[in-house]
């Protein structure tokens, strides 16, 4: 029986446990750079010893931000601004992420605390491109990115993976979900293009397809690659969960070491209703069907729930978010809760419980 607290390895990277930090956006960066807030955010992370840490949606261009406050990956420096998180982490034997992104039709936007919502261009803002010039709720309209555009964007996907490799990340994911650029030309009511990039399914996750190959290609072997999709648009007419057991499958096939599977995010009123763990059983699904691990994400919060997702087998790691903003230190917390003892930094050792 598999435990929340046992190792997990993916090609040659072996993660300490299965409580896994989920990507989260501070909105905090200046022009793209991280700096001493997520220094200081992180490192608290690191410090309460997840198996994983995922860097925030970084955009591969200044463009691909989803906000004036995101962080990028644009060149070195920009990379290099991460550096002392993932020398922080490694010290923890803490392994660390980044979610490489492009928000598409979804970006240009202001602060969450700002009065109004787009950023124009003296605040900082751009113009948005998507699959197809069809505005998500309340954003601007974008534009039909071009092929060559399409073209250059996977470039741009490949240098961003290098230099993350480069400046010491341990996995690169690739952020295909929650209505961002890839999902909005997967899912049929963003996509309704009439070229090779549009169509049917085949034509649709082309272009996710194509750079997940590439990006697979340029990174070390012993680097694990995961993608976090969308499994549902929650309606109808658009993505479903058939759509994304056969995507998985044909991740599965370019290398990809897991599928790190959400719902939702491209359709504004979508008719959602989350529980706890709600999203939990489509992880489980394309675990079953494809063969390949998943995680679990969504109102996940509590130990004994985290601890029997994993030993039940329906998921391989678990992602929490606002549990983790909360207490940043959850893993210590959980396996004490769950009278496993770990590893504790030194530093903290007097709060020991067990």
């Amino acid at each position: 029986m598999t435990n929340l607290f046992d190792p997990l390895t993916l090609r040659s990277v072996t993660f300490e446990n299965r409580a896994w930090v989920s990507p989260m956006c501070q909105y905090s960066a200046k022009n793209g750079l991280a700096n001493e807030w997520h220094r200081v955010h992180l490192g608290s992370l690191a410090s309460g010893r997840p198996g994983l840490i995922m860097v925030e949606a970084t955009g591969v261009v200044p463009e691909g931000r989803i906000s004036i406050g995101c962080t990028s990956i644009e060149d070195d420096a920009h990379a290099q601004a991460f550096k002392p998180m993932i020398d922080f982490a490694h010290t923890q034997n803490v392994k660390i992420g980044i979610q490489l992104a492009h928000a598409g039709r979804k970006g240009s936007t202001m602060l969450p605390s700002d009065d109004h919502l787009m950023a124009s261009i003296s605040e900082g803002g751009w113009e948005c491109v998507s699959a197809s010039a069809i505005a998500y709720h309340g954003y601007a309209e974008p534009r039909e990115i071009t092929i060559p555009e399409i073209n250059e964007l996977k470039v741009k996907f490949v240098e961003a993976a290098k230099r993350a490799i480069a400046v010491g990340f341990d996995v690169i994911e690739v952020h295909a979900a929650h209505g961002y650029l890839f999902h909005q030309f997967y899912s049929p009511v963003s996509n309704k293009r009439s070229d090779e990039y549009g169509g049917d399914f085949a034509g649709r996750t082309k272009f996710l397809l194509e750079t997940v190959e590439a990006v697979r290609k340029a990174i070390p072997n012993t680097v694990p690659l995961f993608v976090r999709i969308s499994a549902t648009d929650w309606v109808e007419d658009g993505w479903n969960l058939i759509d994304s057991v056969e995507l998985a499958a044909k991740l599965k096939a370019l290398g990809v070491d897991l599928i790190d599977v959400s719902t939702g995010g491209n359709i504004h009123n979508a008719p959602i209703k989350p529980a706890p763990g709600f999203q939990v059983p489509f992880a489980t699904a394309i675990r079953s069907e494809v063969g390949i691990p998943t995680t679990g994400v969504g109102l996940i919060t509590e130990p004994d729930q985290a601890q029997h997702l994993i030993e039940s087998g329906e998921v391989d790691a678990v992602f929490l978010a606002r549990a983790m903003l909360r207490n940043p230190r959850w893993p210590l917390y959980a396996a004490e809760k769950l009278g496993v003892k770990i590893d504790w930094p030194e530093q903290l050792e007097r709060g020991r419980t067990i």
